[in-house]
């Protein structure tokens, strides 16, 4: 798995070493060859590609090398998938990866990707070579967004282009929040939580934090964009700083999620907020009275169950009664 950092918004483009957004090529991971979209008009660069079209279309487009280097490059050209991660990351499967791994990874969409007889591509010095490929989406291919990418390869060393692919058909954008949980208290507070992509198309998502104390209403966070952006059907776990967690108190927790198109969506949770160290105290001290009280109930019924089983004394024997003696004889 080859995991890209990205710290951006949706629609950007996937890099092999740079963030997702802002950058016109995917730099490789050592100088001297990029790889990016060819120019769309005279002059006009594209950060990533973009293909729409009907179920069994093929759709085209084309890639630029730019070997800056003194040395021929020979480069590997191939289709993947693109994924987030169980962090919210964007990844590619590597080459080879096994069926497991390519459904794991989303809809398969790189398999999609053909660059025929040009899938390895010899670059002379100081020369930029425009390679063509072709996307054929079947016929069952559901619609929405399908995650891809286009990968090339020298020597070990990867850049990888996002392919923006939507499937026409009926889209549906839908988002979950779950699994919400507070560590930490005060300004070293973190909330924790898992966002889930139910729709078929890509989201941006914001979230807004609002708490309320024991004491009235506790400082959340207003409205923000979280640094991930959710591919159909992926689930992500994430973490962000909570610098306004109350010290001390018992909180009520509460998530709201939103995305274009999508409805809101909200999560709850409770937590004791401690100051760093109490909860650990609290814990040992309430473990240790509990021994007590378990050590306490123990002897009792110890020796209540002693008493219940205690013999009782043995009934003295009644003297048996005289046998009357005969006297005399009879004749």
């Amino acid at each position: 798995m080859r995991v890209l950092h990205t710290p951006t918004r949706l629609g950007a483009a996937l890099l092999a070493a740079a963030a997702l957004h802002g950058a016109p090529a995917a730099a490789a991971d050592e100088p001297g060859w990029t790889a990016a979209p060819a120019a769309g008009r005279p002059g006009t660069p594209r950060p990533y590609f973009y293909l729409a079209g009907a179920a069994g279309a093929v759709l085209e487009d084309r890639l630029t090398l730019a070997n800056a280097g003194d040395r021929e490059r020979t480069l590997t050209l191939r289709g993947a998938d693109a994924y987030n991660t169980p962090d919210g990351a964007l990844a590619v499967r590597p080459a080879g990866e096994g069926a497991a791994a390519a459904a794991d990874a989303g809809s398969g969409a790189g398999s999609w990707i053909s660059f025929g007889a040009a899938a390895t591509v010899k670059v002379p010095p100081h020369t930029r070579a425009v390679v063509p490929f072709t996307v054929t989406v079947p016929p069952a291919a559901a619609p929405g967004d399908h995650p891809a990418a286009v990968v090339a390869t020298e020597a070990g060393h990867e850049a990888a282009v996002r392919v923006h692919l939507r499937v026409g058909g009926p889209t549906l954008a839908a988002l979950t929040v779950e699994d919400v949980a507070v560590h930490g208290s005060g300004s070293s507070a973190v909330i924790r939580y898992a966002l889930v992509n139910r729709g078929n198309v890509a989201l941006a998502p914001e979230l807004a934090v609002r708490a309320e104390g024991r004491f009235g209403e506790a400082p959340g966070r207003a409205a923000h964009a979280v640094p991930v952006e959710l591919l159909p059907g992926r689930r992500v776990e994430l973490s962000e700083p909570w610098p306004g967690a109350p010290a001390l108190d018992r909180v009520a927790l509460t998530l709201t999620a939103t995305a274009p198109g999508t409805a809101p969506a909200t999560a709850r949770a409770t937590a004791w907020l401690l100051p760093g160290g109490t909860a650990a105290r609290l814990g040992a001290g309430l473990l240790a009275l509990g021994t007590l009280a378990t050590a306490a109930l123990l002897l009792v019924r110890t020796r209540r169950t002693r008493r219940e089983r205690s013999p009782e004394p043995p009934a003295t024997a009644a003297a048996p009664a005289p046998e009357p003696e005969l006297t005399g004889a009879s004749r």
